[in-house]
């Protein structure tokens, strides 16, 4: 049998969109293999969100030449920047053999066939009409042996926001009709999992069918499911029914991602973000009211063109007056096609230097916060979904609270239980304690599942919404 490698940059699309490379290249008799040195087929799953992606894109492809000149190994890449770039990345990169949008993975049998056969390089990076795109369907035995996995229920984005490049590369929006998404949820509650995260680009935004506040109703009815979330947000589709469900079902998870990207309403407009920062706070007022204790997380760009300093401090003033739970913050850089990166020279652009001091204050200020919020837990006792072993220490147990904070613990609850843990040390990134009392033993015993070894996430949280 050959053997595959698949190296995962960027968002939970692109780990979940990985997952279905893997049941396509199953069916074509390969195996996943834990190193590149020993693959037949190496393939990376890209990620255009920052240059920096790119970047290390370029960089592991260097990595892998060897790996093709010894072995003859197949390389492709797929992904956002495989869509960005199309044939300009055969072109740029003449060892690689074939390139392929998000849109292609059902075609990958057909496009290595023809590599194969016709020793052709194969770029196939057409998107597929909205009304006829089906969503890959996963195979629930892909997760077994996993106690939380991500469900795709759309894809795409129709904001052009003019700094993001989602909608050059992932397309417009298409959702997911429901009964699929709560068939395959279904499906995996029957192989142990018990918290599953719904994922697309403008996730709130879906519409297959039912509005994205029903989905997530349903979804919790689902038996054996215990905890339900979802990413990403986007402010202006954070709707009174939304609220209203995270205040009557306990289930769906307190924690919300919800990009704000600036504090300064000058810099939002020309994000073509829709909202204001107080319409923003207003819309988290209530969801705070309705849920009392979630933990709200975003995205900040810093250094957008044309910030100037007094628009950065509004940026770190709204860090503080909303005291986010954790926050995922970078240095603004120009994608293709956007609308920042033709206006750049008009908006006038923020010295590289000044983007890194300014990344720097904001990242100090937010690891304050997120130690104090962590601290307060200290003494306290904390539902954790036990998900296995702690990867610091084998005899003790890894999991998650309600609201996405980490605990690794001393217990012998086993993968699958809702515990109480004792928090007695945090630090700014996790929590530490001892197992009390378990609150639910597993439904389901899954047998320990097969890693998924051909499949290496090197990740990032979604920035697009």
């Amino acid at each position: 049998m050959k053997r595959y490698f698949i190296h995962t940059f960027g968002c939970q699309m692109n780990v979940n969109d990985s997952l279905r490379m893997s049941e396509v290249l199953a069916k074509l008799s390969y195996t996943p293999t834990p190193t590149p040195d020993d693959a037949d087929l190496i393939i990376l799953n890209t990620c255009a969100i920052r240059e920096k992606a790119e970047d290390k894109m370029l960089s592991a492809l260097g990595r892998y030449k060897p790996v093709k000149l010894s072995r003859g190994a197949l390389i492709g890449v797929g992904g956002c920047v495989a869509q960005q770039e199309k044939d300009r990345l055969i072109k740029k990169v003449p060892y690689v053999d074939f390139v392929f949008g998000p849109d292609n993975i059902a075609k990958l049998p057909e496009i290595i066939s023809r590599v194969e056969q016709e020793r052709e390089r194969v770029v196939e990076t057409a998107f597929v009409d909205s009304e006829e795109y089906v969503f890959p369907r996963a195979n629930a035995e892909t997760s077994r042996g996993k106690i939380t996995e991500f469900v795709t229920v759309m894809k795409g984005c129709d904001n052009v926001c003019s700094f993001c490049v989602v909608p050059h590369t992932r397309g417009r929006e298409v959702s997911r009709a429901f009964p699929d998404v709560l068939t395959e949820v279904a499906d995996l509650a029957r192989v142990g999992v018990r918290e599953v995260t719904l994922i697309g680009q403008n996730v709130n935004s879906y519409k297959g069918g039912i509005s994205f506040a029903q989905l997530l109703l349903r979804t919790v009815e689902v038996p054996g499911i215990e905890r339900v979330r979802f990413t990403t947000s986007h402010p202006h589709d954070l709707s009174d029914e939304l609220i209203d469900a995270f205040r009557t079902q306990p289930k769906i998870a307190p924690h919300f991602h919800l990009p704000v990207q600036s504090g300064a309403d000058r810099i939002l407009k020309m994000m073509r973000r829709d909202y204001t920062v107080e319409q923003y706070l207003e819309r988290l007022e209530k969801l705070r009211a309705a849920r009392p204790g979630i933990a709200v997380t975003t995205d900040i760009i810093v250094g957008f063109p044309g910030e100037t300093d007094e628009e950065f401090e509004l940026t770190m003033k709204l860090t503080e007056q909303v005291r986010y739970e954790n926050q995922f913050s970078f240095i603004y850089s120009p994608r293709p096609k956007t609308g920042a990166a033709l206006r750049e020279k008009d908006w006038g652009s923020v010295p590289h230097e000044v983007k890194i001091a300014r990344l720097e204050r904001l990242q100090k200020l937010q690891r304050k916060i997120c130690g104090e919020i962590t601290a307060a837990q200290v003494g306290l006792e904390v539902e954790v979904l036990v998900e296995g072993h702690s990867k610091y220490d084998a005899a003790k147990r890894f999991g998650r609270t309600p609201e996405n904070r980490t605990v690794n613990f001393d217990g012998d609850a086993p993968a699958g239980a809702l515990v109480k843990v004792l928090v007695e040390r945090a630090t700014p990134n996790q929590l530490m304690g001892r197992q009390t009392v378990v609150v639910m033993a597993p439904t389901v015993m899954p047998p320990p599942a097969e890693a998924l070894a051909g499949v290496q996430p090197d990740r990032f949280p979604l920035v697009e919404a």
